[in-house]
């Protein structure tokens, strides 16, 4: 069975040469004079972008977006205290740097939807991601049966709510079966539950 160009082009990114190790060094020379968030025309990873649901059609729209690599940053304490008890080095959050990066780009666009993301590049200081955006007014999105879910008020900043799938990653919504009960819906709605489970009910009057 003959490969399909995607496939080439995945085992590119993937398995990289000494000629596309160059071509990347080249583009993070052009990546770090851009904006924070730069619209562009077409995806550079195409293969991923058509995994993910990005299709050459009105409508679709794609941003790359760079984001500084990294935890928390905090200004040192300057009143007494114990070292451990600073609370500067080791803060992290529970979302990825991907998700942070989705939802910058859905501010700046904000009457787009964020239907997914991939990494693109990095280096020492930056992330690069490419985010795919879609236009739920669009009258070639509405019509077309297979992208106008998105249309619904139900998606509407699916991003903020953490709806993509770098989102639901680090919700913890990848894995399934035992050990991951305490995660669906959610976690926050999964706690109240135990929470009101545990509570004892007032004896019923007679």
């Amino acid at each position: 069975m003959s490969k399909s160009v995607y496939s080439y082009i995945g085992d590119a990114w993937n398995r990289p040469g000494d000629s596309i190790k160059a071509m990347q060094r080249e583009r993070l020379l052009t990546f770090r004079r851009e904006r924070a968030v730069e619209r562009i025309e077409r995806p550079t990873r195409l293969d991923r972008a058509r995994k993910l649901g990005f299709r050459a059609k009105q409508g679709f729209v794609m941003a790359r977006t760079r984001i500084r690599r990294g935890s928390m940053r905090k200004h040192a304490i300057k009143g007494g205290r114990r070292a451990k008890r600073t609370g500067i080095a080791k803060i992290t959050v529970s979302k990825s740097l991907q998700s942070i990066a989705e939802e910058r780009t859905a501010r700046k666009f904000p009457n787009l939807e964020v239907l997914n993301s991939y990494w693109v590049v990095e280096d020492g200081r930056y992330k690069w991601f490419e985010i795919i955006m879609v236009d739920p007014h669009h009258p070639v999105i509405m019509a077309d049966p297979k992208i106008n879910w998105i249309c619904g008020r139900a998606h509407k900043g699916r991003v903020h709510r953490s709806l993509t799938s770098a989102g639901k990653k680090s919700r913890g919504l990848r894995r399934k079966g035992k050990g991951a009960e305490k995660v669906r819906p959610s976690r926050k709605k999964a706690h109240a539950r135990r929470k009101a489970s545990s509570t004892p009910h007032p004896p019923r009057k007679s």
